[in-house]
């Protein structure tokens, strides 16, 4: 049976290629933590996670300290035993950001690992609905930026061939979301998507009053406009408006998801794949909203939610915004407006490895000769 021997992990961080600001918090840096296994058969599998610029030697200590030292001597084909085994291990800090985003980067290497021994893609091996996602960007509609430079931006993603744009939300006052908002709609046209998000900047009664004006602009959606703890005013917009509700980025299992869905709080879920866990978890919750009839748009990291979004027949869309490229050796492929799956056996994802040593300020290793031997009892 083949064993994990090592687990090595490194820590990259990656500063955004624009300004991203929003109605919260700013993007200050991509702090990608990556981790690679090795098997007693030779093969690897490569994960990774991320925060927006807090956090990541978090993610390291406690991968270093308590969860890879778990994989040692497992069977890296248990996806399932393995994700329930490292939760329960860590159940005093979950459900939570920093466990989350710890187990999705061992969840994912082990997919990596599993789908390349089996010599099939990610999106073949966890469903394969379609081959191609369509996809909108979010790169151009940042807070900060003024009407003119909104219409200019998402008019350039126009002609691209992105079939939306998502712009932010959350402007002191109500009249200046809405000029923003109406300039672009009348630039593109009302063929094409606008998504807005206000990453939780609204209260309550602020949502409702701001649905309510969005609603002619005939939006795409309106995505996390209150705190995802707030099921019931979720519930309550969800009932008010016409506009569809997205919620997810900030939900961190598929029992959250579950409350939403249950609750009709929502129309749209957007399950990030390193906040949730990694992809075992993921394939649950899209899963979960499949049998609900939710679409599911995931939030970020579309080097791997395009396969994600192959895999499953409710995704909607991939979004698209590039944040790898300098550590990767192929960029996700784009056609008319549609993301491609990659047809390689694994992730689909190509790192450039001497790239990432350039760049790494941490790098540690689980699992010494002298640990694999205990473990085989030899």
């Amino acid at each position: 049976m083949t064993l994990i021997e090592s687990v090595e992990i490194q820590q990259v961080d990656l500063q955004p290629k624009v300004r991203r600001t929003d109605a919260i918090q700013s993007f200050v840096a991509q702090e990608t933590v990556l981790l690679t296994i090795r098997c007693s058969d030779g093969s690897t599998g490569t994960g990774y996670t991320y925060t927006i610029g807090t956090g990541g030697s978090s993610i390291v200590a406690l991968l270093q300290d308590h969860l890879a030292p778990q994989l040692i001597g497992r069977n890296p084909a248990e996806y399932e035993a393995i994700w329930q085994h490292l939760f329960y291990h860590t159940h005093a800090t979950a459900v939570g950001a920093i466990t989350s985003l710890a187990l999705a980067a061992i969840d994912t290497a082990l997919w990596d690992r599993n789908t390349r021994v089996a010599g099939l893609p990610l999106w073949v091996a966890a469903g394969g609905a379609k081959p191609r996602v369509r996809t909108y960007t979010t790169e151009g509609g940042w807070l900060h930026l003024s009407a003119s430079e909104l219409v200019e931006q998402t008019l350039n993603a126009q002609d691209e061939g992105f079939y939306g744009a998502k712009v932010k939300v959350g402007r002191p006052h109500l009249s200046e979301d809405v000029a923003r908002l109406a300039a672009v709609r009348e630039a593109v046209g009302d063929d094409f998507e606008l998504m807005v998000d206000a990453n939780q900047g609204f209260t309550l009664g602020e949502a409702l009053r701001r649905a309510h004006a969005f609603e002619p602009l005939h939006l795409a959606w309106l995505e996390e406009p209150m705190p995802a703890e707030n099921i019931a005013g979720h519930r309550q917009l969800s009932a008010s408006t016409t506009v569809p509700v997205a919620v997810g980025e900030s939900m961190y299992h598929p029992a959250q998801f579950a409350e939403y869905m249950k609750a009709d709080a929502c129309s749209i879920v957007q399950a990030d794949v390193a906040r949730v866990g990694g992809i075992t978890p993921w394939l649950k919750i899209a899963h979960l909203a499949e049998a609900m009839n939710i679409a599911i748009c995931p939030h970020f990291l579309m080097e791997l939610h395009v396969s994600l979004c192959a895999a499953v027949p409710n995704s909607a869309w991939v979004e698209y915004i590039p944040q790898l490229d300098t550590l990767t050796g192929s960029r996700v492929r784009i056609e008319q407006g549609y993301a491609v799956a990659p047809g390689e056996p694994g992730l689909g994802i190509d790192w450039d490895w001497q790239a990432i040593r350039a760049n790494q300020h941490v790098n540690v290793t689980v699992g010494t000769r002298a640990a694999r031997v205990a473990v085989r009892g030899a």
